[in-house]
């Protein structure tokens, strides 16, 4: 049967943040059988499937086949991506309407965030019985609440010159208008349908946490932080003339999430042998080096965690990750028909063609000529097309977190990912046939 786009787009629209990435995922392997396990519990461990939510933004699932010892594979991605992020006490005002004082997370092309209704979605962390005892809420208002507006070409008669935007003063979303002066208005950015919960108080809230209390539905005092990103509210979608194309936001990288996903799913309905993991890392968009990103020592720490509830001394432990072998995937330059100099003269991946294998001397993308090799083979057996990417000799491409991860994982790791036009905009585009491809090498990696 054919892969259905719908359900990669249904994905993305659900991850708004990478906290409800986390969540969606982990909802789509718990439905699938995986068991979840805490971090903080001593595991116990057998034949089985497993998922791991880590720290709310990160998430590593896997599955123990008959025979541990047989393989070690791991396939890996990222939950981040660039986008506008709310600072704390972010209400400012100016002239009547008032704004959102933001940051910026991440390599995003500013100027396609303009005239973009945005929405916001992230956690909130309420109050519990003492500091350590807190609870965390998801939040997705699920509707525009702000918008970053362009200025007239009146008012800037070179606009279409090329704009250097000031992230402090020009990147500030519109929220609101003033109500201060307005009965009661203080209180709410919108119609309260339960007064109860807002009783009347000398502490006055700003708008911004009476209306994240509202969207939680709590006191505005029970909120202690919170970690908000704006996110495009307009949907995904297929276009073209033959439906050639998708266009949406995040697909950098969510769909190498769905791709890793679905192998191991597969490695579950197989029951394949040996040890197959996914993990879905935080922070990749700002260098990887946290808790929970790729530049730590959270997966080796995961997978000796694996190794040694079944049993396994370090010294096989080793044994079995030099042997091993890691999938990274995260999104690859596709070639742009405008500017079809930006591309390497002789490995040029276009859209629609399949997946593309990553190749950069300078190791910022993770690889080999035997890890090459082992791709393509793969590719093969799977029926999954694919194509090579290396940057022109003269412009520094990014990097990933496959040659990161590996470096605290020493194991032949190979970085691949989908061709994308406009990546780090705020919305990119991708050919319709190509996360097929995905899912197949992900699928025949993690599950046969």
């Amino acid at each position: 049967m054919k892969f259905d786009n719908e359900q990669l787009l249904k994905y993305i629209g659900a991850c708004t943040s990478p906290y409800h990435t986390v969540d969606t995922s982990l909802q789509m392997l718990l439905d699938s059988g995986f068991t979840e396990l805490n971090l903080d519990d001593e595991w116990q461990l057998d034949s089985g499937s497993y998922v791991v939510n880590v720290f709310g933004t990160t998430l590593f699932a896997f599955h123990i086949g008959k025979k541990p010892e047989h393989t070690l594979r791991i396939a890996s991605a990222h939950t981040d991506f660039p986008a506008i992020r709310v600072k704390p006490n972010p209400i400012t005002s100016v002239k009547g309407y008032t704004k959102l004082n933001v940051e910026m997370y991440g390599g995003l092309i500013e100027n396609t965030w303009l005239d973009r209704p945005l929405g916001a979605a992230g956690t909130v962390v309420l109050k519990g019985d003492n500091a350590f005892d807190v609870d965390s809420v998801l939040v997705d208002t699920k509707r525009p609440i702000a918008i970053v507006p362009n200025l007239a070409i009146h008012m800037n008669r070179s606009v279409n010159d090329g704009v250097k935007l000031n992230r402090q003063k020009e990147m500030l979303p519109i929220l609101m208008m003033d109500r201060k002066n307005k009965e009661n208005s203080s209180k709410s950015l919108t119609d309260r349908s339960n007064p109860s919960l807002f009783p009347e108080s000398d502490i006055q809230y700003d708008e911004w946490t009476t209306f994240i209390a509202e969207e939680v539905n709590c006191d505005p005092s029970e909120i202690l932080s919170y970690e908000m990103t704006l996110y495009p509210t307009e949907q995904g979608c297929v276009l073209g003339t033959e439906g050639d194309f998708i266009s949406a936001p995040r697909l950098d990288n969510l769909t190498s999430c769905f791709g890793v996903l679905s192998g191991i799913i597969q490695a579950r309905k197989h029951n394949a042998n040996g040890v197959r993991c996914a993990i879905l890392f935080d922070n990749e968009e700002v260098g990887s080096r946290t808790k929970q990103g790729g530049a730590g020592m959270l997966l080796p720490n995961l997978v000796k965690r694996v190794y040694d509830a079944l049993g396994y001394s370090n010294q096989e432990m080793e044994s079995f990750i030099s042997k091993g072998f890691m999938v990274s995937s995260d999104v690859a330059h596709g070639l742009h028909p405008n500017y079809p100099e930006k591309n390497d003269i002789t490995n040029i991946p276009t859209l629609n063609k399949g997946v593309a294998l990553k190749i950069a001397c300078s190791q910022s993308y993770a690889g080999d000529a035997r890890a090459i090799a082992i791709v393509k083979g793969l590719c093969d057996e799977a029926e999954a097309n694919y194509q090579i990417y290396v940057n022109r000799s003269d412009i520094p491409g990014g990097s990933t977190v496959g040659s990161i991860s590996s470096a605290m994982l020493p194991m032949r790791t190979m970085d691949v990912g989908l061709p994308l036009l406009a990546m780090h905009s705020a919305r990119e585009l991708m050919g319709a046939n190509d996360q097929e491809q995905l899912n197949r090498l992900m699928n025949h990696f993690l599950g046969d």
